[in-house]
């Protein structure tokens, strides 16, 4: 059955070309069959649009009205057809990720740069905020994929851990006297801790490994961002409870101790969080592929 865009599209190039021939060679069609969606269409809108001779083919002045619309009507849909193009070329379209400041200091940064390098023709666009905050934003569609802290129980997502991280608490200079032996979790809880705000994912997953080993923490601080973790046990404030990975350039200064611990924490990691049974647009599945391809010895 023919639809009403095909007649549109067959008088489009007959209006074009003015010959039912050289319509029906552009379409790949035979004239006879040109001719006949030409008819159907002056039938269906009970309007002549051309005037037939011997010598080809001319619009009426009705037909030549309607022209003008089916034109604009082809160039929008070539242009459509062409910016999906795009899109799966990934010469064009945004990339909207979901991330918390610390994962794109620390982790994010060089996998920015290297897609913005491969597709500069996709936009980037970073909404931050803590775990579950970009977690929801997932969920109503407010970014296309999320940078979480794991460990996460949503079923509504698919998670892929990517990147190994280990909690360590580190202390500045002062402290320097809890080297000499191993720490108990016990101890720990002893200390003027600086500790992430309660709604931190990473702070819940220390909190709760402790509370499963019988031990209660009442922090000094809690802070909202990891660099003023490290800052504030700089200057011997406490003892803070950091990510190794994205606190060795401050231990390897010397401005921080990693204190040693009898029972270190559980390892956890960084992963790739998007919503199950939706499919993933171009953009993000290269982004995906580029993360996974860089860290896969580190899963």
């Amino acid at each position: 059955m023919v639809s009403k865009l095909d007649l549109y599209r067959v008088f489009f190039h007959v209006g074009d070309k003015k010959s039912f021939s050289a319509a029906a060679r552009e379409l790949y069609m035979t004239q006879p069959a040109v001719s006949q969606s030409i008819s159907q269409l002056e039938r269906e809108l009970e309007t002549r649009l051309f005037d037939r001779s011997p010598k080809g083919v001319k619009l009426t002045y009705e037909g030549a009205q309607l022209y003008d619309y089916v034109q604009s009507a082809m160039n929008l849909l070539e242009a459509g057809e062409q910016k999906i193009q795009e899109l799966r070329n990934l010469d064009a379209g945004e990339l909207r990720l979901g991330v918390g400041d610390t994962i794109s200091r620390y982790f994010l940064m060089p996998f920015l740069e290297m897609f913005h390098e491969q597709f500069p023709g996709i936009k980037l666009k970073i909404v931050n905020g803590t775990t579950l905050e970009i977690c929801d934003q997932l969920k109503s569609r407010g970014v296309d994929v999320a940078i979480c802290n794991l460990p996460l129980d949503d079923d509504a997502l698919e998670l892929r851990p990517c990147y190994r991280i280990q909690d360590v608490f580190v202390a500045g200079k002062d402290y320097a006297h809890l080297l000499d032996h191993p720490l108990t979790l016990a101890e720990i809880a002893q200390l003027p801790l600086i500790l992430l705000e309660p709604n931190s994912n990473s702070r819940k997953y220390v909190e709760d490994y402790l509370l499963s080993k019988g031990v209660r923490i009442a922090p000094e601080f809690e802070l909202g961002s990891h660099d003023l973790l490290l800052a504030f046990a700089e200057i011997n404030l406490g003892v803070a409870c950091v990510t190794r990975e994205f606190s060795q350039g401050y231990v390897e200064a010397g401005k921080l101790i990693e204190l040693p611990l009898a029972e270190p924490i559980p390892e956890r990691s960084i992963g790739i969080c998007s919503l199950k049974h939706v499919p993933l647009s171009p953009a993000s599945m290269k982004f995906v592929e580029i993360i996974e391809g860089i860290v896969d010895d580190n899963r």
